[in-house]
């Protein structure tokens, strides 16, 4: 055991400490300014005992807190807190050499997350059923979450007792609301036979579910669309899709993106989703072209275009890290939109830097990525108007960002 005092927090939130050697040493749930004890293991520290704790230390607000590896900063005080999630984005920025001016972090705030992922096992009928801890893939069991919708956190009792009747030993649950109700989608080994097919059938009505399917593309129950509305369009959200993790959040992003976009038009909108922004760009007289890599995501985006009459709106799927828009593409759209995975879109900003497109709003999940991206478009003549970090994922490094430059 050995003591050192805590410099500063890391990009994934540990303290960051030195030990004797003059070698960082990293030590999860520890503050800038302690003194701490930790055992060590090359470059991680394990925190035995604050010796001197910091004025921003503070009671966490989940019992699982420590232990399951969602949240790692539920022990510091929430200005703090905020002023280092705000960091994660400037220090970003710093690193690629971009000058900008970063605004406040937009928050949202617990209760609010509409979709989780589970991890389940079974030893004897016993069902562990929620995250995993950190750093490891032993399942936390979960009770309950500060986070999330409480109409998923209602499920996972009723979900351990279906889980304890069935054959498999593990798998996935992942929860959406929605608002026909949660959709519940199973992806677990094993023959959907008949017998199966009835008790999964008889859960969703018993939990009033919206749907629930076995996997990707087998419906066992639809009891009502479960549906997410993107401004006055409701989309049918393929099982499993991808949705921003809060409504507040998704509304911020999409202000910011209007903002940005302008009057530009038509707007060009990459990794497009389900139609999260495409189909709000879309409200009044403007085109809008959305290119979506995933099948079923873009099908729901062109079905609920077409059902709302939005003939303005056409949708392509496309593979967008192989086949990126060229600057040939480009010339028709007056702006673009990108919201890619957390690797980026450096091969289409590439091609965005050497087109005349005038607005480009740039999202991210990931910072750094994000400041790769940017760099290449900054390089190009594009100026760096506005960026602003978003927090739909309190308590943990993940950060959103929306960044707008013209021309």
């Amino acid at each position: 055991m050995s003591e050192i005092t805590i410099e500063r927090l890391g990009a994934r939130g540990d303290g960051i400490g030195h030990d004797e050697k003059g070698k960082p040493v990293f030590v999860p749930f520890a503050l800038p300014g302690e003194r701490v004890a930790i055992t060590q293991s090359g470059e991680r520290g394990a925190l035995t005992a604050v010796l001197s704790p910091s004025a921003d230390r503070v009671e966490p607000v989940c019992p699982h807190f420590g232990e399951c590896g969602g949240c790692t900063l539920q022990h510091m005080a929430d200005g703090a807190y905020a002023d280092w999630k705000r960091g994660l984005l400037v220090t970003a920025l710093d690193h690629a050499g971009l000058s900008a001016e970063v605004s406040p972090l937009a928050r949202t705030g617990t209760g609010q997350r509409r979709r989780a992922a589970f991890t389940f096992s079974k030893r004897k009928k016993l069902v562990t059923l929620g995250f995993n801890a950190r750093a490891t893939h032993r399942i936390v069991d979960l009770q309950q979450c500060p986070l999330l919708m409480p109409a998923l956190t209602t499920l996972l009792g009723p979900l351990r007792t279906l889980l304890a009747g069935l054959a498999a030993e593990g798998g996935d649950v992942l929860l959406t609301a929605t608002e026909g109700g949660v959709d519940v989608r199973l992806d677990i080994a094993g023959k959907l036979d008949l017998p199966l097919r009835e008790r999964l059938a008889a859960f969703a009505e018993a939990q009033d579910l919206a749907r629930l399917t076995w996997g990707a593309e087998d419906t066992v129950a639809r009891r009502r669309p479960p549906q997410v509305r993107f401004g006055d369009v409701a989309v049918e959200v393929p099982p499993g899709g991808f949705l921003q993790p809060t409504h507040e959040g998704e509304d911020a992003i999409a202000r910011l993106i209007a903002e940005g976009v302008g009057d530009a038009a038509p707007v060009l909108d990459l990794y497009a989703g389900c139609g999260s922004f495409s189909l709000r760009l879309a409200a009044g007289n403007r085109a809008v072209h959305a290119a979506e890599g995933d099948k079923a995501a873009s099908a729901a985006l062109a079905a609920a275009a077409n059902k709302a009459g939005l003939s303005r709106v056409s949708v392509e799927t496309r593979d967008l890290a192989r086949r990126p828009f060229l600057d040939a593409e480009l010339k028709r759209f007056g702006a673009v939109v990108f919201d890619p995975p957390r690797a980026g879109a450096i091969t289409q900003a590439e091609q965005l830097a050497k087109s005349r497109v005038k607005r480009i709003v740039a999202v991210s999940c990931n910072p750094a990525t994000l400041a790769r991206d940017l760099a290449v478009l900054v390089q190009a003549g594009f100026r760096l108007e506005t960026v602003t970090p978003i927090d739909q994922f309190p308590w943990s490094s993940h950060l959103e960002a929306v960044a707008v430059l013209g021309r």
